[in-house]
């Protein structure tokens, strides 16, 4: 376990540390890493999608088949080894999150497997999660945690929530402007706008709980996007914030389940390489510009003007919306799966490696899941 003079971060009667991983697919947040968070009194989180990448056996009957079905049933597979073996890691100590993304196929899928397997926690993003409470009313000690970037977004969830009697158990506030993966803004442009700065979203989602007559201690709000240094942490606190998610400076570390080429790759990127892009999911993304993503960024204009409706190229609908699968020509056009399965090898030349803008806490040094958490939540380390 890990101590902080920091209030602790109160989930279902659990008192964790204020600091959450936050969810890496494909495969880069899985059990080894959720697991290590989890057993230094943190929220550890796995990400959903495509997990079947860890585990040769399942690879061996999928890995070449266009079954979609069996793909499917593989992942769900995958999914209930990882957050067992993440509990296993944890040792009863913090709590194991699944983090799934509202905008893939099998959103309702995931959601049942991870409570089925034990998940102590939904996090879900990339979409709104308007339907979550009614997916997991048969598993009333499971915290759903919904991921938004502004107060408008987080209205609409309380205002449905709470016609079904039911509160979020706390809400990610992710800043597009720092954050990696998939953005939670319409446009590329749109991910610098001053709407999504923390000091604004915390004052208006406060004054959103008292015009709903909330008390602002029923629903902790999690700060995500940028955030790199234990001065960060202090300040967001003290804003109000009950925790901080914290992504890529996770994924460089030790016990990420990632390749270690991978964890190079975002360790030595400077600012300069890292760009924002349209993905084929219909949202602005940030990652390294890879040659992959060179190549790719230099004939999108092309691309996109030739797109049209075609099979997915790996078998299985990992999207509901797919630029290129659906012939959407204002969204990338490529296979996201198979480029992140490229970067989870550590492969630079094909790979899609998200990153966040921001600085990392150690620079290119690869440290340990605790001496990340230690120097964040107390400054320890620098």
């Amino acid at each position: 376990m890990l101590h902080t003079a920091f209030a602790p971060l109160k989930l279902k009667q659990k008192s964790l540390l204020p600091l959450v991983q936050g969810g890496m697919g494909v495969g880069i947040s899985a059990h080894r890493l959720a697991g290590t968070v989890a057993s230094l009194g943190g929220l550890g989180t796995i990400s959903s999608v495509d997990l079947r990448r860890h585990h040769p056996d399942l690879m061996l009957q999928t890995g070449k088949s266009r079954d979609k079905a069996l793909i499917d049933a593989a992942n769900l597979v995958a999914l209930d080894r990882e957050i067992r073996a993440a509990k296993e890691i944890a040792g009863g100590r913090g709590m194991i999150a699944v983090n799934v993304m509202r905008a893939v196929a099998d959103y309702a899928a995931y959601v049942q497997q991870s409570c089925e397997s034990g998940a102590d926690a939904l996090v879900v993003g990339a979409g709104l999660p308007l339907d979550l409470p009614d997916l997991t009313a048969a598993y009333p000690d499971v915290a759903l945690i919904p991921i938004l970037s502004d107060a408008r977004g987080i209205a609409l969830i309380l205002k449905k929530w709470m016609r079904k009697n039911r509160l979020p158990d706390a809400i990610v506030i992710e800043n597009p402007r720092y954050a990696a993966g998939h953005l939670g803004a319409a446009r590329p442009e749109d991910v610098n706008n001053p709407q999504y700065a923390f000091p604004l979203v915390l004052e208006q989602t406060f004054a959103l709980f008292e015009q709903l007559g909330l008390v602002r201690e029923q629903i902790p709000l999690i700060v995500a996007g940028g955030i790199h240094s234990h001065e960060q942490v202090t300040q967001l606190l003290g804003l109000g914030a009950a925790a901080v998610q914290v992504g890529t400076p996770f994924a460089v570390t030790q016990e990420g389940d990632a390749h270690p080429d991978f964890k190079k790759v975002l360790a030595n990127a400077t600012a300069d390489d890292i760009v924002t892009f349209m993905s084929c999911a219909g949202l602005p993304a940030r990652a390294v510009r890879t040659p992959w993503l060179t190549n790719y960024l230099s004939k999108e204009v092309k691309l996109q003007g030739k797109a049209k409706v075609q099979p997915c190229t790996v078998g299985f609908d990992c999207l509901q919306q797919c630029g290129l699968r659906d012939g959407l020509a204002k969204a990338g056009q490529f296979c996201i799966d198979t480029r992140l399965a490229f970067a989870l090898e550590g492969d630079v030349n094909r790979g899609l490696f998200f990153r966040g803008s921001e600085d990392l806490p150690f620079g290119s040094a690869i440290r340990s899941v605790r001496e990340l958490a230690d120097y964040l939540l107390n400054g320890a380390g620098t």
